[in-house]
């Protein structure tokens, strides 16, 4: 058997190509294997079969075994599926590589052109586990070692394009670099092909190149013509991307990294962060891999007052270009934010250098997202026929913060192949189209939990991928437009209005509809006689009876006897809001005086909107059809808080202490909102006033129907309605009124009781940035709990009531573990995989106790000489690959993690417990971003409906001659207008409920660890430590008791839903 250290040349050469970490260093060894080979480049599979034949050495021959156990797949028949097509890709990008390889396992001539020379993209993308395992199938360990080897699995882009191009070069791929595709140059005349317009002097042979299939990968600034694109775009959010160098320190290797950590649910460490640094993120991101790798979004405020943007523009092209941004200021925040979230164990941060010899470091703007209306075309033109597809960013370009990136790429490249494929079959083209329009459908829907689960049996053939696959779900009539028989359509860039919320399945009808309805629900009682739509319910009784006919027993009819028109409006106002859902929309004192009698109609459209399947008067549950049971809770929830918070100011102005009341949900009997001691928002006597409800508390300006947010009694403009301090959107369940100064604010900058507000939280005009040190970084000792909280990661070194997590002060402890095995001492072997029992009890016997021990050999730094010692050996990675552990025993694997002191004996388990951990983590992430993306686009939505119901109520308003017929379908599109907001207001507190579930588990499991701080020191406990636990535990409790609601509400609602879908089916 020959070995890499023979005489033969090409031995070497392949050594060199398998090791190269540079463009140019891959392409000079590969070329030179082909010269030692005599082979020509690029000459498809045959190429690869001729160079396997004459390399067969044992490190070959293991790259070879995992490439052929690919191309032999029965999809890609032997290499022959395409044999007669030829294709041009266009990028080298992931994803355009990934899509030549797959043709090129198909058979088919494929040639790429890409107009860099070089890959110098450091940025890391997150990998889904079916990409990992795609990879492994086609050798990244062998190319790349240091492969998904960390707690996170994820490569840099730079290294997955080296990957890639090596394993296209092998396929026989002919690559042609520094040439740009400037667009398509259709056949001249019968009997000729399409060929491609290239820049800058291609050779004759490439500028004579004729293809049948077309793939861009180009990235989303270029589309061939004929492709529409739709712009999604939603609030204003800029991202922050940082590499550093790595230089794999033994410290450097310590620091845990950050699979995300959002400000929607870990608002401590963002609180920390904004007190040291001055600095205000959502949410921040850290990838160990060839660089460190920092991803944050940042508010545009801080960048502006830290000095890193020279202006406020409102075009963001203009904000964020390169005139308005300070490099330096840039630098400093990205530095200082990356020492903050690393507790400064990272060194001296050094910038790595991007293609142009600049810190890599950039500020952009990913508001605006492009996805392609369609993913294919055919052109035809003098009986030549033209297959052109998209994948990659020119497709759709992936919102970062969800990781999908490189995970749908992927995909589109697998559906992008399958429709080249069935095109060389002989498919009709409208049936291809078809084919590839419905799975196109199907890629933003996609994660890793709605695919199927066995990633091992994922190929070429879309039914292996996706579960209950449907191809006809575009049918070849709907694509009839993607025929062109010349192409003649430029690229066209229109604006998606982002969908504004749930579909409405009826409008509220006609003004008689509606009168007819509110006739029905207050027939038969006394006093009450509903003849209109305004002067009617000046007295308040209809509107009382209209409440008690869907909420019986909040007050008797008899008991409004005696109560004036005003008294009776604002109490049936009120319970509408407390225990049906239903906002206000006007103030008691318009409702009586008839001011506004669109107001009125539109708030009683609500009801009718919200009530009208409702046949038997009853008591309206949490989950009645209709009624947003999401509203009710958090409005409970935002009241009791408040309370809590003036009580707690009380407390600490009056110095008396008053016990903690918990949530009493009987919102009947509360308090009406206390007003606030400081200065008002609005003078008291603009209350009494008619129009209250048409006057901005905040700006003093004129609401509109569909402007009004109703707060506490008083109404704002949702625009005005936002955080004090940071300007951020304020929504139901997540702000606080400060009893002192009046003033709203997001949960992260309340100020909290006795707490001065600091001038240093929000850092003066243009601050240094400063380099967190000892008095800037959260403290660690025990048992305060500062660093745990402000730490983004979670850990599972102690025993906790939810699964395991990974945060700096607990990766310490988990440091300590005796990790480094006996040289005197027999290594145990490793248990069985396929009996759990054996494997249960070998694990019981090796954990020693219930302590920690005390001595650090750095846990990571052998995790990572674990998984670098087993690159050398194909077979551990296999059988690394196969680890695959039953709930059962993972269950037992976690519990036995958490109450014992080492692992040891079994790293492979340990490796996969914090892996699986990881995995947990990034998921809440994702799920954290995926509400903030819905909450943005909620607010984008409202604001469009706003300025059209703005447009309509100055139509009605108007006295204008127009046609009473006119006016009826203005107002019946207003109810419409009035109905979708409606929904959408609904959909977002539905979505704050998930939000108040990640921050309640997060908030629990911090009070949790910081109370077993102290309890762990029983014997050393001072009184202030004494005290401190004492508070520590009433917010433990508090807590509970809030995630207690929660879960009970969840319930409840579960079984309302449960029962009327029994209903129904009845």
């Amino acid at each position: 058997m020959a070995s890499p250290t023979s005489t033969n040349p090409a031995h070497a050469h392949f050594e060199s190509f398998l090791q190269a970490q540079l463009c140019q260093d891959v392409l000079s060894s590969f070329q030179g294997l082909c010269r030692a080979l005599e082979l020509e480049p690029g000459g498809g599979l045959s190429q690869y079969h001729k160079i396997k034949a004459q390399l067969n050495y044992w490190s070959a021959k293991t790259l070879w075994a995992k490439l052929d156990k690919r191309a032999g797949q029965p999809v890609y028949q032997q290499g022959r599926a395409c044999a007669s097509t030829k294709c041009l890709v266009v990028g080298a990008g992931p994803c355009g590589l990934r899509a030549a390889v797959e043709l090129a396992l198909l058979g088919a001539r494929v040639v790429l052109v890409e107009k860099r020379t070089k890959f110098s993209r450091h940025n890391v993308l997150h990998l889904w586990p079916f990409t990992i395992h795609d990879l492994r199938a086609l050798g990244a360990k062998k190319f790349y070692g240091r492969f998904c080897t960390g707690t996170l699995d994820h490569i840099s882009i730079r290294q997955l394009q080296l990957l890639l191009l090596k394993v296209a070069l092998l396929l026989g791929v002919e690559i042609h670099w520094g040439v740009t595709f400037t667009g398509l140059q259709p056949p001249p005349k019968k009997g000729s092909g399409w060929r491609a317009q290239l820049q800058p002097n291609p050779s004759a042979q490439l500028a004579n190149y004729e293809f049948d299939v077309l793939i861009s990968a180009a990235g989303g600034k270029f589309v061939p013509e004929g492709f529409t694109v739709r712009e999604m775009r939603g609030k204003l959010a800029i991202g922050i991307t940082a590499n550093f160098v790595n230089r794999r320190t033994v410290e450097e290797t310590q620091v845990p990294e950050i699979s995300g950590v959002a400000r929607i649910y870990n608002q401590s460490f963002f609180q920390s962060l904004l007190k040291a640094t001055g600095i205000d993120l959502e949410n921040i991101v850290y990838y160990k891999d060839d660089t460190h790798y920092f991803v944050m979004t940042a508010k545009k405020q801080c960048l502006l007052r830290l000095g890193v943007l020279r202006q406020d523009w409102p075009e963001t092209d203009r904000l964020l270009g390169r005139a308005n941004v300070v490099p330096e200021a840039l630098q400093r925040f990205a530095r200082a934010a990356a020492d903050f979230a690393t507790h400064g164990k990272l060194g001296k941060l050094e910038f790595a250098l991007d293609a142009h010899g600049r810190p890599d470091v950039a500020a952009f703007d990913f508001t605006s997202m492009m996805r392609a209306e369609s993913s294919a075309r055919v052109q035809e033109k003098h009986g030549a026929r033209l297959l052109l597809g998209l994948v990659g960013d020119c497709l759709v370009e992936p919102f970062w913060p969800l990781g999908t990136g490189v995970a749908r790429g992927f995909l589109a490249a697998f559906d992008a192949a399958w429709m080249v494929k069935r095109w060389a079959e002989g498919a009709g083209p409208l049936q291809v189209l078809a084919e590839r329009e419905s799975l196109y459908q199907l890629l933003s829907q996609t994660s890793p939990e709605n695919m199927h689960r066995n990633v091992a049996q994922y190929g070429l053939d879309p039914a292996t991928r996706y579960p209950n696959l449907n191809l006809q779900a575009v049918t070849p009539n709907q694509v009839q437009d993607l025929y062109d028989v010349v192409a003649k359509e430029p690229v066209q860039r229109k604006s998606d209005k982002t969908d504004a919320g749930k579909p409405v399945t009826g409008s509220a009808g006609t003004q008689e509809e509606l009168l007819r309805w509110c006739q029905e629900q207050t027939a038969g009682y006394p006093g009450v006689h509903v003849t209109d739509l305004s002067s009617s319910w000046a007295d308040g009784l209809a509107l009382c009876a209209l409440v008690h006919r869907l909420r019986p027993g909040l007050l008797e009819p008899s008991e409004l006897q005696g109560m004036g028109a005003l008294e009776a409006t604002a109490w049936a106002l009120k319970m509408a809001e407390h225990e049906l859902g239903i906002t206000p929309v006007l103030s008691a004192q318009a409702v009586v005086a008839g001011s506004d009698p669109l107001g009125l109609i539109a708030y009683l459209s609500h009801f009718h909107s919200a009530f009208k399947s409702t046949h038997n008067p009853g008591p309206v549950s949490q989950g009645s059809p209709g009624t947003s049971s999401a509203i009710l809770f958090l409005g409970k929830l935002q009241r009791t808080l408040q309370r809590t918070r003036v009580q707690e100011n009380e407390e600490d102005v009056g110095g008396k202490k008053r016990r903690l009341e918990v949530e009493a949900a009987t919102p009947s009997t509360e308090e009406p909102p206390v007003p606030e001691p400081g200065v008002p928002l609005t003078p008291p006597s603009q209350h009494q006033e008619a129009g209250a409800g048409d006057v901005c508390a905040l700006c003093g300006e004129h609401l509109y129907i569909l402007e009004r947010l109703c707060v506490d009694g008083r109404f704002f403009h949702r625009s005005c309605f936002h955080c004090h301090r940071c300007e951020a959107t304020l929504r139901l369940g997540d702000y606080g009124q400060h009893p002192g100064d009046g003033h709203f604010y997001c949960l992260q900058h309340l100020p909290q009781p006795g707490h001065k507000e600091d001038s240093s939280d929000r850092g003066p005009e243009n601050q240094e940035l400063p380099t967190p040190d000892e008095n800037s970084m959260p403290s660690s000792p025990a048992p305060m709990a500062t660093q745990e909280e402000a730490s983004p990661v979670p850990s599972p070194s102690q025993p906790t009531r939810r699964r395991l997590r990974l945060s700096s002060p607990e990766r310490q402890r988990l440091s300590s573990l005796n990790l480094t095995p006996d040289p005197d001492m027999e290594p145990p072997p490793k248990p069985p995989r396929s009996c759990s029992a054996l494997a249960h009890q070998a694990l019981e016997g090796s954990f020693r106790g219930w302590g920690v021990p005390v001595e650090s050999p750095q846990v990571l730094v052998a995790m990572e000489k674990e998984e670098e010692s087993s690159s050398s050996s194909e077979a551990e990675e296999e059988e690394e690959e196969a680890v695959a552990l039953e709930s059962g025993m993972e269950k037992t694997l976690r519990t036995l993690a958490e109450k014992s002191g080492t692992m040891d004996k079994y790293p492979t388990w340990r490796r996969t417990l914090l892996r699986r951990a990881k995995e947990e983590e990034m998921k809440r992430f994702c799920k954290a971003q995926a509400i903030q993306l819905r909450l943005n686009e909620i607010e984008v939505d409202l604001r469009e409906l706003e300025a059209l119901g703005m447009k309509l109520e100055l139509a009605l308003r108007s006295q204008s001659s127009s046609p009473e017929q006119e006016k009826a379908l203005w107002l019946d599109q207003l109810l419409q207008l009035v109905q979708k907001k409606n929904s959408l207001v609904a959909e977002e507190a539905e979505l704050m409920i998930t939000v108040q579930e990640l921050h309640l588990e997060e908030k629990q499991w911090q009070l949790d660890q910081e109370l077993r701080g102290y309890m762990n020191r029983e014997d050393l406990k001072t009184a202030a430590d004494r005290q401190a636990e004492d508070q520590v535990l009433k917010k433990l409790v508090d807590v509970v008791n809030q995630r207690d609601a929660l879960i009970r509400f969840q319930e409840e609602r579960r079984l309302c839903e449960l029962a009327s879908g029994l209903g129904a089916q009845g």
